[in-house]
């Protein structure tokens, strides 16, 4: 079994597991001896200068949110990196930039795996933010910003993605699955945020649900959720 087979094989076994953890231990605790709780998760911590320097930055995002600047959740950020190194992801798209703290999760990956981000946002105010910090954690040279409607845009995407990452207009989602989903690759992921708060789109649920070429499965439902895609090979 290669790499990639081991890869489509391993990630259902994953998002089971992650799911079942935040079911039954919302906030990544468990019980010690004698019955006292326990954190489970720590902080990551950095392997290299280069990966304190991207953390850095992400800690400084999370202790100074800006209004209307959306960010997913550190345990979805953290998610998204561990998908994308250990798929060997090199193609990486999203959709929704907002400051790049998400990219810059990607990134983390990205840096080892040898690959790129291509993300795209409609909002120059957004962009302008995500530019600085993309710059301020020394990955620019990574990432590809495409400024405008997504929508169109996404349509002048070459393949094979390895890994699409949906985080836009929410009514949007099932366009964007329509655009993105003949590019990835087989044996691919296409990762949906929101699939729990704010209420998603029930199309895109059911497109992602009952489509014979993907199998779906859905994590950290307790939070905002992910929809996580595996297309079949």
């Amino acid at each position: 079994m290669d790499r990639r087979d081991f890869v489509a094989s391993a990630l259902p076994v994953l998002a089971f597991g992650a799911g079942t953890a935040t079911a039954q231990e919302p906030r990544g605790r468990g019980r010690g001896r004698g019955g006292e709780s326990v954190a489970r998760e720590k902080p990551p911590q950095a392997k290299d200068d280069s990966e304190e320097k991207i953390l850095a930055v992400l800690d400084d995002l999370d202790q100074n949110q800006r209004p209307g600047m959306w960010n997913v959740p550190r345990e979805d950020g953290r998610l998204l990196r561990l998908l994308t190194e250990f798929g060997n992801a090199r193609h990486v798209v999203e959709l929704g930039t907002s400051k790049g703290y998400s990219g810059l999760w990607f990134c983390l990956a990205l840096r080892k795996t040898g690959g790129n981000l291509t993300t795209f946002d409609i909002s120059p105010e957004r962009l302008k933010l995500a530019r600085q910090n993309f710059h301020r954690a020394g990955v620019e040279g990574l990432v590809t910003i495409i400024e405008g409607d997504a929508h169109e845009n996404v349509t002048r995407l070459k393949g094979p993605i390895d890994l699409a990452f949906i985080d836009a207009d929410k009514e949007g989602y099932l366009d964007y699955l329509k655009k993105v989903q003949p590019l990835v690759r087989p044996g691919g992921l296409i990762v949906a945020h929101n699939m729990a708060r704010p209420s998603p789109d029930p199309r895109y649920v059911e497109a992602v649900t009952t489509d014979k070429d993907l199998d779906t499965v859905f994590l950290n439902m307790d939070a905002a959720g992910i929809g996580l895609s595996l297309k079949k090979r």
